[in-house]
């Protein structure tokens, strides 16, 4: 069988990243998580192996707001910083992440779109050297990450009105690095810089100046494409590297987090920048869109200063990464996902991403209806004798019981070879949120609709948007963008890890 479209593509079909778990987990550093172990599920004797759900960078699509309404789709290429984008355990954080919320709203108020059929504006995670090929061949709609805009950039993409106005690149020196006191004694020094970077840029124009004044040309070394800025300022504090180039408000922030970092503020590279979101040169519309809500968000307005406040002055998540209760509730579930995701052939991403809709991974939670703990499970359907746990007042027998659960819908009720393993998990999702029965009619429903009753986006979802209404589609797209970005997180920060280690050893 053909495998399945990607979750979020609305009936597109997509390719991209390549099937693979990830092997290990590893300790949250700095306010994110830096690698996790994906367990493989296994299937019981009696029980035929089910695939567990993959996922796939979206595929190349190119076209303006209208074909991304129609898609009800509008992809945003970023990267993970401990500022802009960060997993605090499950929840996703950082000014860029929350920009990207709030134009969410905005789109969808905008085009009104409908409750129980909204425009999904995803966030797909790629590394600085992919973010602006990838949004010009199609992979993305929108790059957002602090990018500067420069003319080089702006022959392949074009640029929304700034964010952030009046920016500077400028030096950043440590404990143990040379003396620098203007800008000629940075002649015959290394730099290591991202290549896609705008400071590489900047560098290579000093460069040019130098060269014209007789003096030495500076050296650039290209620095990994999965470290971010303050990861080349953890170097340089630790006297790893002699001195970085950063924006001058990155610099500011990380000054007063990292010890013995020097901000030169009269060495710049490069004056008067601006920050700004990137899009296709074939989405006018979309351009239109994104300067209709700058600002509402850029700088200097409520909700733009209310973010500089959270993530670059009295950011918590960088100064105690680990203390967050997000966090603690994350660190206590996960080895448990993992166990009974693989006890019941599930990725446990994916019951993460569920159990963090449900409740926050709040085990204390109760609902209205009688349903406890982190998975949301009345008591009753835990007792019934094909789950058989009687007691969910505990979060271990309350993640066995869910999960278990998960799996009886799956075998009971969508156990048929015409659904392919990611709808078979997306319908159990839909009925454990509706109860099965009303999933069973709603497939029929889609049928006589002319919709394919084996696929749950754009086909029985809109079923479904008309006979339950708004709560059951949301709740399975919420679980897919929360997986999705799971997913595609923690392979990112796997190859930043990697990459770190890398630079330490060099």
């Amino acid at each position: 069988m053909m495998e399945e479209d990607v979750i979020l593509s609305h009936g597109h079909r997509e390719s991209g990243v390549p099937p693979g778990l990830l092997r290990r987990w590893v300790a949250a550093a700095a306010g994110v998580l830096m690698a996790c172990v994906v367990i493989s599920g296994f299937a019981t004797a009696a029980d035929p192996p089910i695939e567990g759900p993959e996922f796939r960078l979206p595929n190349i699509w190119q076209g303006d707001l209208d074909g991304m309404a129609q898609r009800r789709l509008i992809r945003v290429l970023t990267v993970f910083s401990k500022t802009n984008y960060f997993l605090d355990g499950a929840q996703q954080r950082g000014a860029t992440y929350e920009l990207v919320e709030a134009f969410d709203d905005f789109i969808n108020r905008t085009m009104k779109a409908s409750r129980t059929q909204p425009i999904r504006v995803v966030i797909v995670p790629v590394s600085r050297d992919q973010l602006l090929p990838a949004l010009a061949a199609g992979r993305g709609d929108i790059a957002a990450a602090n990018l500067t805009v420069s003319s080089d950039r702006q022959a392949t993409v074009s640029f929304s009105d700034p964010l952030i106005e009046q920016v500077n690149e400028v030096i950043v020196t440590g404990p143990l690095s040379p003396a620098i006191t203007g800008i000629e004694d940075l002649a015959g020094m290394t730099i290591h810089v991202r290549r896609s970077s705008s400071y590489w840029q900047s560098l290579e124009t000093l460069n040019t100046t130098f060269a014209a004044r007789g003096l030495a040309p500076i050296t650039l070394s290209p620095a990994d494409e999965a470290l971010e800025d303050e990861d080349i300022l953890e170097m340089v504090s630790a006297g790893i590297l002699p001195l970085a180039v950063v924006d001058d408000h990155l610099a500011r922030f990380w000054a007063g987090i990292l010890k013995g970092l020097v901000i030169h503020e009269d060495v710049t590279v490069h004056r008067g920048g601006a920050i700004a979101w990137a899009v296709r040169k074939d989405a006018p519309e979309l351009l239109a869109a994104v300067n209709h809500f700058i600002p509402k968000a850029k700088y200097g307005s409520e909700f733009g200063n209310t973010l500089a406040r959270r993530y670059f002055r009295d950011n918590k998540w960088v100064r105690n990464p680990t203390a967050s209760a997000d966090f603690q509730r994350f660190r206590a579930a996960a080895a448990l996902f993992q166990r009974y995701a693989a006890d019941y052939d599930f990725d446990w991403l994916m019951i993460a991403a569920q159990a963090y809709q449900e409740s926050g991974l709040d085990q204390s939670a109760r609902s209205r209806v009688g349903a406890i703990g982190v998975m949301q499970l009345e008591p009753a359907t835990a007792a019934d004798p094909n789950i058989g746990i009687r007691d969910i007042s505990d979060l271990d027998d309350n993640i066995h019981a869910g999960t278990k659960y998960l799996r009886f819908l799956v075998q009971q009720h969508f156990n048929d070879p015409a659904i392919n393993s990611l709808n078979r998990t997306l319908f159990a999702l839909a009925a454990y949120n509706a109860g099965p029965s009303r999933i069973d009619q709603v497939r029929r429903q889609a049928a006589s609709m002319g919709l394919d009753p084996n696929r749950w986006f754009g086909n029985v979802e809109l079923a479904a948007a008309h006979a339950i209404g708004r709560e059951t589609v949301v709740y399975v797209s919420n679980i897919a963008k929360y997986y999705y970005a799971y997913r595609l997180a923690l392979e990112e920060l796997e190859q930043k890890k990697a990459a770190q280690s890398q630079s330490d050893q060099e």
